[in-house]
């Protein structure tokens, strides 16, 4: 579980800051489910800057609740929660002194969009968030307010989520503090999993993947796994603490995201393939293949130039489809192997996707 959040303060010197304004966003990697959106009486005065950039002025301010009235929504919300925000480094050093005027200890792990982006998609020529955005075709409301900037940062991080093919930040969020009671608790398991199309990953009591499956029926295939008799069935139930899923909107992408991630993190009881082909041409040297994505107005995107597999993406708006520049940017770069040419020619053949673009 994640806390996505944005704070704006009144600015001053290290460690004097006042929070202005907060806006947290409860995320389970897949939807928000929670949400908490103030402004706050920091105290003190707002530097002018501040003001010029923000809009939020000491009017503005005099009847908002001061920190204090909050901190109690704040330490629920992101209990059990990894903070996520946009250079985390000053979101979390401006809450934890906060807190500490109140006498009270804030610990949360924290992710840093930043840091991910640079990592993830490289050689951007800023990691700004409004310039980020823009390159990557978000769209932002709101600037430098925190609940335009978090929800921002929550499409960010839904983009960086598809991006991270070794699952770093998965793992890193998966709660391993109850193995001695959580292993045998397969039910309570499936009760947290979705009837959707995508991948699921089985997590051993140190985060490590275990086995990775697809289906279109994540809770269904889970379900099909624990109730195997196989040895290779029974030892993955004994030694499961977690189960993490990714939705993929359909199965082409399941498939290729299967394949991809089974090459990069090689579980221990998972087998791979050989493809059954040695060469494989696709119909047109550039395709854009579209079809449904993970939720209502999102598509999913496949990449396809010069006869090269690219990869694939979600987009939310067509401007993000038809602009080939920031199309090259949104894609997760997958091989050009036999393997996904084998998977990508294969479903086309046989299913209806919902539009392919040729160029």
């Amino acid at each position: 579980m994640y806390a996505i959040l944005d704070i704006e303060t009144t600015g001053g010197k290290f460690n004097e800051e006042g929070i202005t304004e907060i806006a947290i966003y409860k995320f389970d990697g897949h939807q928000v489910v929670d949400q908490f959106i103030s402004l706050v009486n920091p105290e003190r005065e707002i530097q002018p800057f501040v003001v010029n950039l923000t809009g939020i002025n000491s009017d503005m301010l005099k009847n908002a609740p001061k920190f204090y009235e909050v901190a109690k929504r704040i330490i629920e919300i992101t209990a059990d929660c990894v903070i996520v925000a946009h250079n985390a480094n000053f979101d979390k050093r401006i809450l934890t002194t906060e807190f500490r005027r109140l006498g009270y200890l804030f610990e949360r792990k924290t992710i840093c969009t930043v840091e991910l982006s640079k990592k993830l998609i490289p050689n951007l020529p800023s990691y700004k968030l409004g310039k980020l955005c823009r390159s990557l075709g978000i769209p932002v409301s709101s600037r430098h307010r925190a609940d335009g900037d978090a929800i921002a940062t929550i499409q960010l991080f839904k983009l960086l989520l598809n991006k991270d093919v070794d699952k770093v930040i998965v793992k890193q969020a998966i709660k391993i503090e109850n193995t001695r009671t959580l292993a045998p608790k397969l039910l309570a398991i499936l009760d947290d999993l979705p009837s959707t199309t995508g991948l699921f990953y089985i997590h051993n009591n140190t985060s490590k993947i275990l086995y990775i499956g697809k289906g279109k029926n994540i809770k269904k295939k889970v379900n099909q796994l624990f109730l195997r008799t196989s040895k290779k069935a029974k030892i993955i139930q004994n030694s499961v603490i977690s189960v993490s899923y990714e939705e993929t909107g359909n199965e082409l992408v399941a498939a290729l995201k299967y394949n991809e991630e089974l090459h990069i993190n090689k579980p221990k009881y998972n087998f791979i393939n050989k493809p059954r082909v040695t060469t494989i041409e696709f119909s047109n040297e550039n395709l854009i293949v579209i079809d449904k994505g993970r939720s209502i107005g999102e598509k999913s995107v496949l990449l396809i130039e010069n006869n090269e597999f690219k990869g694939f993406c979600f987009a939310d708006l067509s401007y993000q489809i038809n602009n080939i520049e920031i199309l090259r940017t949104l894609i997760s770069p997958m091989k050009n192997s036999i393997y996904n040419r084998e998977i990508i020619k294969k479903y086309l053949q046989k299913n209806n996707v919902e539009k392919i673009i040729r160029f």
